[in-house]
């Protein structure tokens, strides 16, 4: 059997990375971001700057409150797909900007949390 990977590490950060570019290649999105609660980028693919901002955001986008919020943050929250994961050091959020698909990003979700596990 081949592996389809043509990048591997053993280390979990390197691997996420690995593994959010890949994404963001198959599905042609602008960003591919891993943030944890309180909004730090924990790996990423694409610019940096987007990610960064992206992983900022990331907390509040999941909540998806009704409540007022500034223009910018409703713009961010219209461009990007946020899915919460469960981790055990606390909530991570996996997030893509370009419209990736629900079935795309649940695919790329599946293979953080095992990244994440291995870890």
């Amino acid at each position: 059997m081949t592996d389809r990977r043509q990048n591997r590490s053993a280390d979990p950060l390197v691997a996420l990375h690995y593994h959010l570019a890949s994404a963001r290649a198959r599905d042609n999105l602008d960003a591919m971001v891993l943030a944890d609660g309180s909004g730090i980028v924990v790996a990423g693919a694409g610019s940096w700057a987007m990610c960064e901002e992206i992983a900022a955001y990331a907390p509040l986008l999941a909540e998806r409150d009704p409540a007022p919020v500034s223009a910018r943050i409703e713009a961010i929250r219209d461009a990007v797909m946020v899915q919460p994961l469960a981790y055990s050091s606390g909530p991570v959020f996996l997030c893509a900007r370009g419209g990736a698909s629900e079935e795309s990003l649940k695919s790329t979700a599946e293979g953080v949390v095992r990244i994440l596990r291995a870890a």
